[in-house]
């Protein structure tokens, strides 16, 4: 799947387009491991599955992607999830914004499955992620939804709440670093309220430190479902 970024580094930026041909998706990434147990008990309530370990890795087709400002979905069940990202080149990891735009009720049958079945929107701009890793817990993750007709803040967190980029892709591969043309979703914080459905979906990555923001957004377009 070819995306197209602006990277910033060193005051300078640049244009690329990167081919990429692994997508992964961290869940489970969060620090507080009562949190996740306590996350884990609430979804088994609703009959989702128990992760086979934390973090969990699940593998999803590249071709999800998009940097389209729309996102069609079938039926009324799917939410957004703002989510750090990393990209993997060959100069480096660089750091972006996406959603893991998620159907729910496909999630009671297997979370793997409904990984596949939306597409995952990523933003255009990315940061070296040098540039941020010795201060990375001062981000902050916030997204905003539109539900019956309001928009309402959706989630606002530090991302101090899921373990570091650095961390996941240790645990991954075993090593500090991704192969290139790699793209890893980082986990997202709790929805404000619980998780439900929008029309649109607003998402910042904001770096207080350097006084900078990654944004992106996109419009949620429902398909009917029929039989």
């Amino acid at each position: 799947m070819l995306l197209q970024f602006d990277r910033l580094a060193n005051d300078r930026t640049d244009r690329v387009g990167v081919e990429i041909h692994s997508l992964i998706i961290a869940g489970w990434a969060g620090r507080d491991a009562a949190a996740i147990e306590h996350h884990i008990e609430e979804l088994a309530a609703l009959g989702i599955s128990r992760p086979s370990t934390t973090p969990l890795y699940y593998r999803v087709a590249a071709q999800t992607l998009t940097q389209e400002n729309r996102l069609t979905v079938l039926g009324p069940d799917s939410s957004g999830e703002v989510e750090p990202v990393i990209v993997a080149m060959a100069d480096g990891l660089w750091v972006g914004i996406g959603s893991d735009h998620t159907d729910r009720k496909a999630e009671a049958s297997g979370i793997a499955l409904s990984k596949q079945l939306c597409g995952k929107p990523v933003g255009s701009q990315l940061w070296c992620y040098g540039s941020v890793e010795d201060h990375w817990d001062e981000l902050v993750l916030r997204s905003w939804a539109t539900i019956d007709g309001k928009r309402v803040l959706y989630q606002d967190s530090p991302v101090s709440s899921l373990r570091t980029p650095r961390d996941l892709i240790r645990r991954h591969t075993g090593s500090s670093t991704l192969p290139a043309g790699t793209l890893m979703f980082c986990g997202t914080p709790g929805a404000i309220g619980g998780i439900r459905p929008g029309t649109r979906f607003e998402m910042e990555l904001s770096d207080p430190v350097l006084d900078r923001k990654l944004t992106h957004s996109y419009d949620v377009d429902v398909l009917p479902v029929v039989s």
